[in-house]
């Protein structure tokens, strides 16, 4: 087997993996944090403080995402450079890209400064709003995620 075969197979694994972590965090470990009063006997968890390791949750994470922006750009512009184009994967790898780092470089860190400043600065509309488009953002990233990776491999299939 050729060894471009492993880093196409790779690469592959490493859409499908951060797809799933995208579900993950935001379907599971979100509404786990967010509602741990319910799972809590002992301890109190207000949303201030829930939403403080949810945020130290999304920072981790960004670092993946600037790993996953960087590969996805290197993968696809090697394709498009060798004259494979294909105008589904050239658009969802973009979005990929951008959303990463919008979430990675613009979100995260203005909501963690946002959080530092203390429960009066979370609880106005400027966070709300960040917050908000934090989370469509995030949408966005799975569905681009989903669709690169499910072209990607209808495309490698094919040779």
């Amino acid at each position: 087997m050729s060894k471009k075969i492993y880093f196409d197979f790779s690469y592959l694994i490493m859409l499908a993996a951060t797809f799933g972590a995208v579900i993950v965090l935001g379907a599971v470990v979100a509404p786990v944090v967010f509602h741990s009063d319910k799972i809590l006997i002992d301890v109190f968890l207000d949303r201030y403080n829930a939403g403080i390791i949810m945020g130290e949750v999304f920072h981790r994470f960004s670092y993946w995402l600037y790993v996953v922006s960087i590969l996805v750009f290197i993968y696809e512009a090697s394709w498009y450079k060798t004259g494979q184009r294909d105008s589904i994967v050239f658009a969802s790898s973009v979005v990929v890209v951008f959303a990463s780092l919008m979430f990675s470089a613009v979100y995260a860190p203005k909501i963690l400064s946002m959080q530092a400043l203390g429960i009066e600065a979370t609880q106005s509309n400027t966070f709300e709003n960040i917050h908000i488009a934090s989370e469509i953002d995030f949408k966005i990233l799975a569905i681009a995620l989903l669709v690169l990776f499910v072209r990607r491999l209808m495309l490698l299939r094919r040779a």
